[in-house]
């Protein structure tokens, strides 16, 4: 069969030659030389992202906290020299003996060499019951060595124990480097977990030991770029980096990328069972699939990007660092992997290499397909389209019920999959101490009116002492230390917290702040119910505006963005069922239902995007009900595919020991799980019968004749409403 004629060049917009530049003949080499300088350039700035990341206790916190402007505050304390405490608790199951006294009192020398200038150990202080003593060791962060002090801390204080000494070493030092250790080599560690995840399952997919080898190496240039994208924006533009964005960051661009490799690559394959020149088979294949991909992006990057209006900052650089590595990652995939297919050609599908047979799908023809398990699909479906959506959405709504048990708020004991010994240590203070004794409060005043502060603060119920703990140098500000009877963690301390704040607020000119621990869990858990209230409409939004444009209909995206929704309480209520009876997590991070619902809303839809714009596309060249059919059976392999992928590389995250992380990976995963196999099979495509073609309203694809199953059918228009001249075979070069 001859080859079809192309359109003169002077007719096709430049935009549309420069997007399907990648696979023109000349152009390839050209793109591939520019990313390999790229990378050769700036690749040594990608290994540097760690430098900017932002790792003080503010960076997850919320910008407006009173505990936030506290830790500001305190830096006028500092100087040169930050001190932070550890705590060093020696107990037994009965009294303490005099060698245990005489053990903690020779380790309170073999500590002095360490303490921060001008400061002094204090203790052993001996528990009111007598089972436990306490050292509490001032260390100074000015040497950037606290991990090496803490680790020389918990290796003297554990040599010589007596038999039967139980010692553990906690306090604000000890959780401090105990969390640095749950970060420390997160960047690799996740991806090399994420890409060899990656790569088995690109080996299943194509059952070719070389095709793998090309979206690897794609999303390879995408997580360089992005690497050095984000660290650019953080170093110059105050682009907010802590160490759990970066860390998720890998896995999002390798999720996202291979997604829509798989996509570009099934069209490609497609194209070149119809083309003799794989040059014009990826150009056909980018024109296609180029709308869908860029839209998905665009959407996933958009709905990050909202986070912008939280007030966690966790959560906003969460958001905006995920949105530039989907950008990254959408540039790579649409120019380096179209490049690396054409270079390397045909032979690396084999042993299953496409030959092209000169004869168009049947798809085009009309006639009917090889029926296979989407065909089949699509066939129940089609019998009882609404007894098929009913029942998805009880299935669902059953999963989402189970979300009305969930108890939100983790404790500090509770952040860890494997519990770490700061947490063992507050759990022997709390014990034989006041519970608040090794993580006090602190409270900032005017110094003049320090001494009325000190008066209200102890006369609050619940506070267990008050004394002054430092002055600034100018004798401004005077912080105090106030122990509080419940343990820092706890619903009592922040209902303390609470008394304490109204109490010092009260003192004329006293300008108190209180911060701390408690304060610090009280602040984050109501943010993160005011940033539920103003992102997400702000996320529904702005996903309604990118589906109505690329639909051009109101109907069809509000019945999407419903199913998602949807989605996303049935996987928050069946993560709450895996947490509580497999994972054994006695809790959910307060910042999970923002994260995951956004995440899940704009990932979620991304399915959706690739199956409707095919099945409109469908639907002005068949008709409805053949052109819902015939989307579905189109995608289905690809899109299924795809979301496994995604779901995967999710579930990477579920293994690390931070709580909160593994708990965002498990939703995630389950999430993109159910959108897969339930709302994007089963869900939409019913819906989308049931309701028919008013399901395009307003546009004239919804009011106009639908031509009968089989026949083509010019787009509206004429020349279809993506305002595309079809091709000469009669197929719209904007297929996706």
């Amino acid at each position: 069969m001859p080859a079809r004629p192309r359109p003169p060049a002077g007719s096709t917009p430049l935009l549309r030659r420069l997007a399907t530049a990648p696979g023109g003949r000349r152009a390839k080499w050209l793109v591939l030389a520019a990313w390999l300088i790229l990378v050769a350039a700036l690749g040594p700035l990608a290994g540097k992202l760690g430098e900017v990341e932002d790792n003080s206790s503010n960076a997850f916190l919320p910008g407006s906290a009173e505990s936030a402007q506290v830790n500001t505050e305190l830096e006028k304390f500092r100087g040169e020299d930050e001190i932070i405490p550890a705590v060093v608790v020696y107990s037994r199951g009965s009294a303490t003996t005099p060698a245990d006294a005489a053990e903690a009192r020779a380790d309170r020398a073999d500590f002095a060499p360490l303490v921060a200038r001008g400061e002094q150990i204090g203790g052993p202080v001996p528990s009111a019951d007598g089972k436990a003593l306490m050292l509490v060791v001032p260390l100074s962060t000015a040497g950037d060595d606290i991990t090496g002090d803490v680790e020389k801390v918990r290796s003297v204080a554990a040599a010589n124990a007596p038999p039967g000494l139980d010692v553990e070493v906690g306090g604000p030092a000890g959780s401090l480097i105990d969390s640095i250790e749950v970060f420390d080599n997160l960047d690799s560690t996740l991806m090399l977990a994420t890409g060899a995840v990656v790569t088995l399952l690109l080996l299943l997919t194509y059952r070719s030991p070389l095709l793998w080898l090309v979206p690897v190496l794609s999303v390879g240039f995408a997580a360089v770029l992005t690497q050095v994208a984000t660290f650019a924006l953080a170093k110059y533009a105050a682009l907010p980096v802590d160490p759990q964005s970066a860390g998720i960051l890998m896995v999002l661009v390798f999720g996202v990328g291979t997604d829509y490799a798989l996509l570009l690559i099934a069209r490609y394959r497609e194209e070149l069972q119809r083309h003799e020149d794989r040059h014009d088979a990826m150009r056909l294949a980018l024109r296609r699939s180029g709308p869908a991909i860029v839209a998905s992006a665009g959407t996933i990057a958009v709905g990050l990007a909202c986070l912008a209006f939280a007030d966690i900052n966790s959560s906003r650089s969460l958001g905006l660092v995920g949105a530039v590595g989907v950008v990254c990652a959408l540039l790579a995939m649409i120019t380096v992997l179209p490049a690396l297919l054409v270079v390397t050609g045909r032979w690396m599908f084999w042993p299953f290499v496409p030959r092209c047979t000169g004869a168009p799908a049947a798809e085009e023809t009309g006639q009917e397909a090889t029926r296979t398990v989407w065909t089949r699909i699509g066939a129940l479906l089609d019998r009882r389209p609404r007894w098929s959506w009913l029942m998805s959405v009880a299935v669902t709504a059953v999963l989402a019920l189970s979300a009305t048990g969930i108890t939100m708020g983790l404790t500090n004991a509770e952040m860890f999959q494997d519990k770490p010994e700061s947490v063992v240590a507050q759990e022997k203070l709390s014990a034989h101490y006041p519970s608040g004794s090794s993580d006090p409060a602190t409270v900032v005043v005017r110094t003049a009116a320090r001494a009325a502060t000190e008066r209200a603060a102890a006369a609050v119920p619940g506070v267990e002492s008050v004394e002054t703990a430092d002055r600034t140098a100018d004798g401004s500000l005077t912080s105090l230390s106030v122990v509080l009877r419940d343990a820092p963690d706890s619903a009592a301390a922040e209902r303390t917290v609470d008394r304490l704040r109204t109490a010092v607020h009260r003192v004329d000119g006293a300008e108190a702040l209180v911060g701390g621990t408690t304060a610090e869990s009280l602040d984050t858990r109501r943010a993160a119910e005011s940033d539920l209230k103003i992102v997400i409409p702000v996320v529904l939004a702005v996903v309604l505006l990118v589906l109505v444009a690329l639909l051009r209909s109101l109907l069809a995206p509000l019945v999407l963005l419903a199913t998602v929704v949807l989605s996303y309480f049935g996987a928050l209520g069946a993560s709450h069922l895996v947490f509580a009876y497999l994972l054994d997590f006695p809790a959910m991070d307060n910042s999970l239902p923002l994260m995951g619902f956004v995440f899940l809303v704009a990932l979620g839809i991304d399915y959706n995007i690739f199956l409707m714009t095919r099945v409109r596309e469908e639907v002005a060249l068949r008709g409805h009900r053949a052109g819902v059919l015939t989307g579905l059976s189109s995608t289905g392999g690809v899109i299924t595919s795809a979301g496994i992928v995604l779901a995967a590389t999710f579930a990477v995250i579920a293994s690390m020991p931070l709580v909160s992380m593994a708990q965002l990976g498990v939703l995630v995963g389950i999430g993109v799980l159910l959108d897969t196999f339930l709302v994007r099979t089963v869900l939409v495509p019913s819906l989308a019968l049931d309701i028919g073609a008013r399901i395009w309203w307003p546009s004239r694809l919804g009011r106009a004749p639908q031509p009968p199953a089989g026949s083509r059918a010019p787009e509206e228009g004429g020349t279809g409403e993506a305002g595309s001249s079809p091709d000469p075979g009669g197929r719209s070069l904007e297929r996706v």
